[in-house]
């Protein structure tokens, strides 16, 4: 039998909440029952104190999610400020751009798979990657579109469309004035990612198994 609208409660739950419930009722019978009542209803229906909620993940359980490429979408924004470099965590993870002209793997020419800086995951080849002169790396196609997420972004008072990774890496935009055959130039920021040579690793086109 399943229960969709009723919950359980622990008896340490029920007798915390009748004992909320009388201090409650005493609180809104005074003269500033109007100032209070807000405050205090949150604070009776409040759950936090009986269901502690994880907000931190030390580097070394993100380091075992990343090996294992697995939830790392769980992995909080303090932990990957201690992951990447300054750079990095501005782009990725506050939505920051680099200087253009300044990225590393802007003249890369390798044969090779680019992957997210932080989650590892594959996101482009190098057989897709062109010089648009923009100063930032440009491809007109995407290695697995399984890997990215677009979002309409209106900042800077004009819309685009950002490009994401699946586990919510800020990576770029992509525009509509690319070259033939996809017309598509996906603008990204090299500190968002890193390069893999085909010599050097076999990488797959999956979050998860890509995650090293």
């Amino acid at each position: 039998m399943k229960y969709d609208r009723f919950k359980v409660r622990p008896l340490g739950g029920v007798a915390t909440r009748l004992t909320r419930f009388a201090m409650c009722s005493v609180i809104l019978a005074g003269s500033y029952s109007a100032l209070y009542a807000p405050v205090a209803s949150a604070w009776l229906w409040d759950d936090e104190g009986s269901t502690p909620v994880a907000t931190t993940l030390s580097v070394e359980g993100a380091r075992v999610l990343l090996a294992e490429g697995r939830e790392l979408e769980t992995i909080p924004k303090a932990t990957w400020k201690e992951l990447l470099n300054p750079l990095q965590y501005k782009v990725m993870w506050s939505g920051g751009t680099e200087r253009a002209h300044t990225g590393e793997l802007l003249s890369e020419q390798r044969k090779g798979v680019f992957v997210t800086a932080g989650c590892k995951i594959p996101v482009f080849r190098s057989e897709h990657k062109f010089k648009s002169g923009t100063g930032w790396p440009s491809f007109w196609e995407a290695l697995d579109k399984d890997n990215i997420v677009l979002k309409t972004d209106y900042s800077w008072g004009m819309k685009r469309v950002e490009v994401l990774s699946k586990c919510g890496e800020h990576l770029g935009h992509v525009f509509d004035d690319g070259p033939k055959p996809t017309g598509l130039r996906y603008c990204i920021n090299s500190a968002s990612l890193a390069f893999i040579p085909d010599e050097n690793a076999s990488v797959q086109h999956s979050p998860v198994a890509g995650a090293q």
